[in-house]
């Protein structure tokens, strides 16, 4: 499914000009009809699954006790 610039800023809620922004700095992929940018609103569902596995690795790696060193004695 394409939205517009105007349906992709209210999906995301962000600001127009910015979507705009985005296009012409090819860190959103849009299609130009002539009239206009339709946008490809998959491209967004894919980011943000990836986007929630890294936050989900990022919280597992934090959240994993540290191992006790082995080289950590009592020096009496």
């Amino acid at each position: 499914m394409y939205l517009t610039i105007k349906e992709t800023a209210e999906y995301l809620d962000l600001e127009e000009s910015y979507i705009n922004q985005l296009i012409q700095e090819r860190k959103i992929r849009a299609v130009h009809d002539g009239e206009q940018y339709l946008i490809y609103k998959e491209q967004f569902n894919n980011h943000l699954e990836q986007m929630v596995k890294a936050k989900k690795m990022i919280a597992d790696y934090y959240n994993e006790p540290i191992p006790e060193d082995p080289d950590v004695k009592d020096e009496d």
